[in-house]
């Protein structure tokens, strides 16, 4: 809204000029997502505990079991902060706002609905898969089929590392796509298991779809660097950046030992909000790369579970998503914390060096 009460006024008042610029956007962006986040975090929090909104902890981690009672759905804050400083200072004349827009809420709408059932029934248990997935496949279904009829669709696929190796996936690329954003979806939401884990991978990989959609949607920029130019997604460098920001707020009060947890209605919205901007972006494939935690932790449950059914009962971990086998084997929860964060960033580093090794 800043941005439409403003710009127009840039070719009359030289200071102004500073809103034609993506990046100067996307740095307020940032700013007013976090300065939202931290200011009514403790509101929220008081907010939370006295609906008596707490998380239900699995008994199998003994470890957890003073984390009870913890205020949970702290993704609403995400959403509380994200969303205002997005509709302030973003061009709300460009699609993939929108779409973007839609994509979060609608995975916080089915991750809201399997915080509440779970808290309904007083246990760790909401939705069942089979209606988590249906609601993810729905979202990321009508969100895909929106963006078909837009000029800067298409069903080329990027490959990091390769220039001139772009193969057309035609008719796949709509469940591929689907596929992209449900399974971030739902890895980010299995990452989430200890305080702070999920939401800096998050920031991180988030940061790095900053620098690519802002490349993606620069002629010039994406010629030089040979990715992919996607008309109009340099926007999406706003929403990136208002997701950072909104993130490092969130962290502020999900550090370890943490004040609240983002439950699903944070993990399944920022999840499946990654997939969709990797999608916009033209790099799937690269969110593998940069999300390589999240991928991980993902492994790590289907290897446990196919195992455990094929050997009659036998485990490959003590038990998973993977940071809890660690825990289970007696590393401080903190270390473990911050040593996905390290590997995170790496990640993100060996992401970014992409642009130039082609």
């Amino acid at each position: 809204m800043i941005y439409h009460l403003l710009y127009p006024l840039a070719g009359e008042i030289s200071a102004f000029n500073v809103f034609r610029y993506i990046t100067f956007r996307s740095i307020y962006a940032l700013l007013t997502a976090l300065l939202i986040s931290i200011l009514f975090g403790p509101l929220m929090i008081r907010w939370l505990k006295r609906i008596k909104f707490g998380q239900y902890i699995l008994e199998d981690v003994a470890a957890h079991k003073a984390k009870a009672g913890t205020p949970t759905m702290g993704g609403l804050l995400i959403a509380a902060s994200l969303v205002p400083s997005v509709l302030l200072w973003a061009d709300l004349t460009n699609i993939h706002i929108w779409l973007c827009i839609i994509v979060f809420l609608g995975f916080g709408l089915v991750g809201f609905l399997d915080d509440f059932l779970k808290i309904k029934r007083k246990r760790n248990l909401g939705l069942s898969a089979r209606t988590k997935l249906l609601g993810q496949l729905a979202v990321a279904g009508l969100v895909l089929v929106l963006l078909i009829d837009h000029p800067a669709y298409s069903t080329k696929l990027a490959m990091p590392f390769f220039k001139d190796f772009t193969p057309d996936l035609a008719w796949l690329y709509l469940p591929f796509a689907v596929l992209v954003m449900v399974g971030s979806s739902n890895g980010v939401n299995l990452t989430d298991g200890l305080d702070g884990l999920a939401i800096v991978p998050t920031v991180v990989v988030s940061v790095v779809f900053t620098v690519f959609v802002y490349v993606a949607g620069n002629v010039n920029l994406a010629n030089y660097l040979q990715v992919a130019y996607v008309p109009g997604v340099g926007e999406v460098a706003v929403f990136c950046a208002a997701l950072v920001g909104a993130g490092l707020g969130f962290l502020w009060f999900n550090a370890y030992p943490a004040q609240v947890f983002m439950g699903d209605v944070g993990s399944l919205s920022l999840g499946g909000t990654l997939g969709f901007i990797a999608v916009l972006a033209k790099q799937e494939l690269l969110l593998l790369l940069v999300g390589g935690l999240f991928v991980v932790e993902t492994i790590s449950v289907i290897l446990q579970v196919s195992y455990f059914k094929m050997s009659g009962g036998k485990r490959i971990f003590r038990m998973a998503p993977l940071h809890h086998h660690f825990e289970l084997k007696g590393i401080p929860e903190s270390k473990i914390i911050i040593r996905f964060w390290i590997l995170s960033v790496l990640l993100a580093l060996v992401a970014l060096s992409t642009l130039k090794l082609r």
